[in-house]
């Protein structure tokens, strides 16, 4: 019998989605953080429904198997898998967010609903209620309406039934719980005592005062949610332009097929089956029971109540070594390479460098990529500052970015009203490298300057996605990203690039070179190894690849935080590679690549992860690391990664997320020896002066 080859994608998501409700369950973890985890998890599992279980819903309901790009298995039986999955992971997030609160009543944090509401706190929702939440409610009566309203893709929803004092009719309404307003209600405290309502139960605590025009005789609230396929369907019509496109599609989502519908379990039966009904949601679709609340990603933005005992110490951004915010960051970069280590290192080099750029009466011009940005971008600020002082600013965004298309298209249309020359993609591409080149005027000629990172040029996500950025003034790199930018202008010609590997024309093959030289080295008996750090690897070529390394007698150490496809340490196919996934306070974004020919390693860092979107079906950027104490770096990064034993998982065919084993070996937590490592960099250099 054959072995199994691959993990399946989806299921290898979902165990990475219960590796972070492992962190809400774990005790370690500060109370108020472990709350953050479980509303990342939720947050996780709506866009994995929006996304990926919705494309599989399609592929099913068009009666393709879809196994040959499912890894053998077919899309109809992924689709109920995946529901399954789910379902559990639901109740048992249920039973940790009852524990979670159990142990904040002990903290004196009590999250009270509307049956349980204090004279004193019933004064202040009175007021609290007229003033600021009645406003903002929507309130809808479905009976007598000849079409059924458009319930709003991931909003939380009251199901409300009236039964009638007169012939017991049955009246159904909703009401959509606002997102305009923080969820969670901190009530007046009193004996030290601290208490927070739900806006939802403020709204079941004021159903009489909502509904006082109808002579009711009993009335019930539940929560319902749908998710919404986000697939966006590009309008093909030549005369429109990218921005119009785009800006239908995303105001087409809002009306897409339902992939999800979630709702209290509690509900009563008859509620339940006429909001089925009149949505037209049936069994092909994914109907889970939860609990009471849904939209739990909420809880990302529970109030920290002052209470820091209860969250994670914030450890304050590091300096770089010998590059500091105060003097001219482009005269540092002449001299040395630099490598950013956020959120280790204080994300603001990045900005200084662009608004240098932007004042610098010697820069003439500055490139750049955008994916993600910040809700308000010091980025887009630096650039447009560019531009009004003369230069000409290019700034590539990608508008499909998924989830970011409404914003990406407000920060467009701001940067063409200030002149910069927009580039948006090449068709049938994303765009997700990150990367920038300016030119400055430097003893009459041409001298370039630019940064390449593994992650967002975004200043919120810096603060908790771990990502590197290498600034760099080496000539013929920043030469071959200036390439990359002709290409995004003319991309029927195919470009070659000196030192960058480009995707989508070059990364797999040049990737697959790499993993042969190992190979080679391997058989020749010389002693080399592959360690790889990226956030996916679901590519089957790839994996294949490592495979036959594997056989070949190269070591391979691999830190996938999401999915992994490739089942690690199975005789005969992997038994020389071992995969670990680390979960933390930190989400770990960035993507290492270290290939130890037989003495003279290389390094790299990059955009793109193992998944044949990124090989093949994306412009991704790949770095090589010349420098010899940034690469020394970077191994070090990924060394520290692979002794952690705290926070790390192991992972196997099982998908069993059990916790890297510790025996003997002292407690080693990844990410807080890596913040000790940049520490004790700055009080060396702090030593020598």
């Amino acid at each position: 019998m054959l072995k199994q080859r691959y993990i399946d994608r989806e299921k290898s998501w979902l165990a990475f989605n219960a590796r972070v409700l492992q962190e809400a369950a774990d005790e370690s973890v500060p109370l108020l953080d472990r709350l953050r985890f479980l509303g990342i998890f939720s947050n996780n599992l709506d866009e994995f429904f929006r996304v990926r279980f919705a494309a599989i819903r399609r592929l099913s309901l068009s009666g393709k198997s879809g196994e040959k790009i499912l890894g053998g298995i077919s899309a109809q039986k992924l689709v109920k898998d995946i529901t399954e999955i789910v379902i559990e992971d639901q109740t048992e997030s249920l039973i940790i967010l009852k524990k979670i609160e159990a142990e904040l009543e002990s903290e004196n944090i009590f999250i009270i609903n509307e049956n349980e509401i204090s004279v004193e706190q019933e004064i202040y929702l009175k007021d609290f209620f007229i003033q600021k939440l009645s406003p903002e409610l929507v309130t809808i009566i479905l009976n007598d309406l000849s079409e059924f309203p458009l319930l709003r893709d991931n909003m939380g929803y009251l199901a409300i039934k009236l039964v009638m004092k007169k012939n017991s009719e049955v009246r159904y309404a909703i009401i959509e719980i606002p997102k305009t307003m923080n969820r969670f209600v901190v009530l007046p405290s009193a004996d030290e005592k601290q208490y927070i309502i739900l806006i939802d139960d403020v709204i079941r605590h004021n159903l009489k005062s909502i509904f006082n025009i109808f002579d009711y005789e009993s009335v019930s609230a539940h929560m319902i949610k749908i998710s919404r396929d986000a697939q966006l369907d590009i309008d093909s019509d030549l005369s429109k332009s990218m921005l119009e496109k785009i800006s239908t599609s995303v105001k087409d989502r809002r009306i897409g097929e339902p992939v999800r519908f979630i709702y209290d379990q509690l509900i009563e039966k008859d509620t339940l089956n006429f909001f089925l009904d009149k949505m037209n949601i049936d069994s092909t679709d994914s109907i889970i029971p939860g609990g009471r609340y849904h939209n739990r990603r909420d809880y990302m933005d529970f109030p920290s109540l002052g209470r820091f005992d209860l969250l994670y110490a914030k450890n304050d951004p590091l300096p770089i070594p010998g590059l500091s915010l105060e003097g001219s960051i482009l005269q540092k970069i002449s001299e040395k390479d630099y490598l950013l280590n956020a959120p280790y290192q204080s994300f603001s080099y990045l900005t200084k460098f662009l608004r240098e750029a932007a004042l610098d009466p010697k820069v003439t011009t500055i490139k750049i990529t955008l994916y993600r940005l910040a809700k308000n971008s010091q980025i887009i600020s630096s650039l447009i500052n560019a531009a009004k002082n003369g230069k000409k600013v290019t700034v590539q965004i990608e508008l499909q970015a998924r989830f970011d298309e409404a914003s990406n298209i407000s920060y467009a249309e701001q940067m063409q009203t200030e002149g910069i020359e927009l580039i948006f993609g090449v068709k049938g591409l994303k765009v997700h490298s990150k990367i920038c080149v300016i030119e400055r005027i430097e003893s009459g000629k041409v001298k370039r300057y630019g940064f390449i990172s593994t992650g967002n040029f975004n200043e919120a996500t810096a603060k908790v996605y771990t990502d590197v950025t290498l600034f760099t003034s080496h000539q013929q790199i920043l030469k071959d990203i200036n390439k990359i930018f002709d290409f995004f202008n003319i991309n029927y010609r195919l470009y070659r690039y000196k030192h960058l590997i480009v995707s989508p024309h070059y990364t797999r093959i040049r990737f697959y070179k790499l993993i042969d030289r190992e190979i080679l080295h391997a058989l020749a008996g010389r002693k080399t190894y592959i360690k790889l750090k990226m956030n996916s690897l679901s590519d089957f070529g790839m994996i294949d690849k490592l495979y036959e390394a594997s056989n070949a007698g190269v070591k391979i150490q691999l830190e996938v935080r999401g999915i992994c496809s490739l089942i690690p340490g199975v005789k005969g196919m992997s038994a020389n590679i071992e995969a670990i996934s680390i979960v933390d306070n930190y989400l770990e974004h960035s993507r290492i690549y270290i290939f130890g020919n037989a003495g003279q390693t290389e390094v790299f860092i990059s955009s793109a992860d193992f998944m044949t979107r990124n090989l093949d079906g994306r412009v991704e950027v790949t770095c090589p690391i010349y420098d010899q104490g940034i690469k020394k770096e970077l191994i070090d990064n990924f060394d520290l990664g692979w002794k952690g034993n705290v926070k790390a998982r192991v992972h196997s065919a099982l998908l069993d997320n059990k916790y890297r084993e510790r025996n003997s070996d002292p407690v080693f937590r990844a990410q807080i020896e890596t913040y000790e490592y940049y520490q004790k960099k700055v009080e060396l250099l702090a030593e020598t002066f």
